[in-house]
């Protein structure tokens, strides 16, 4: 499992483009998803009334709740209009994480350029959010709030701001990656019954992964769109 992909099958794919192809066809899958969802609301009086029973539809409903209240509890409900953003950075992680629980399915999760590139988003929404909500008064910030130190805190906050795109990559790739070779080992030692709690692990691993990148997210925002800088 950790040696074979299915998207090599695609003609042009190699280990080199394979995250990228991982990444075209599992989003596809999520869009799909997605639209099935959107198709089962129909008209705005079905869509007022509650799923009786689990479907496409009712679970994108409990994530859209999820997400809203986890955005509500760190940022507020006034930002909830940010909740379509968040609510599409978990899908994202969470069901690419899942890919990889697919017996020759290497996820785009387990790459670096594809997590590196999703830290470096998160970055450039939450600084762009602090100045579009505080303005050019966002940077004053990165000075500190003694003068005579301003020089020194500014390295200081720029470095710490450089290094939380990287942080988010690499907590997610390496945590991924771990995650489903420690599947694949236990998948090739013992084939039958123990391989059952190792994706039970691996399960919680990737929901709690995109949680964990997803809160680190939130709470970016919630600072850089907070009004005491």
């Amino acid at each position: 499992m950790a040696h074979f992909s299915w998207a090599q099958l695609i003609p042009g794919v190699d280990h080199h483009n394979l995250h990228v192809a991982t990444a075209v066809v599992g989003t596809g899958v999520i869009v799909a998803f997605g639209l099935i969802g959107r198709m089962a609301l129909g008209t705005i009086e079905k869509a007022n009334t509650p799923s009786p029973r689990l479907t496409v539809r009712g679970f994108f409903e409990l994530l859209t709740e999820f997400i809203v209240k986890l955005s509500d509890s760190i940022i507020g409900p006034s930002q909830r209009k940010l909740v379509p953003l968040f609510g599409a950075l978990f899908t994202f992680i969470w069901f690419h994480n899942m890919f990889g629980l697919i017996p020759g399915v290497v996820p785009a999760t387990d790459n670096l350029n594809t997590t590196l590139a999703m830290g470096i988003f998160s970055f450039v929404v939450y600084n762009y959010l602090g100045l579009k909500e505080n303005g050019f008064a966002y940077l004053k910030h990165f000075a500190g709030p003694v003068l005579f130190l301003a020089p020194l805190m500014i390295v200081v906050e720029l470095i710490s701001h450089l290094v939380r795109p990287v942080s988010l990559g690499l907590r997610l790739m390496a945590n991924m990656v771990g995650d489903h070779n420690l599947l694949a080992v236990f998948h090739d030692l013992f084939p039958i019954g123990l391989p059952v709690f190792a994706y039970g692990l691996g399960l919680f691993v990737c929901f709690m992964q995109a949680l964990v990148f997803t809160l680190m997210s939130m709470v970016y925002v919630s600072m850089a769109v907070a009004h005491e800088h």
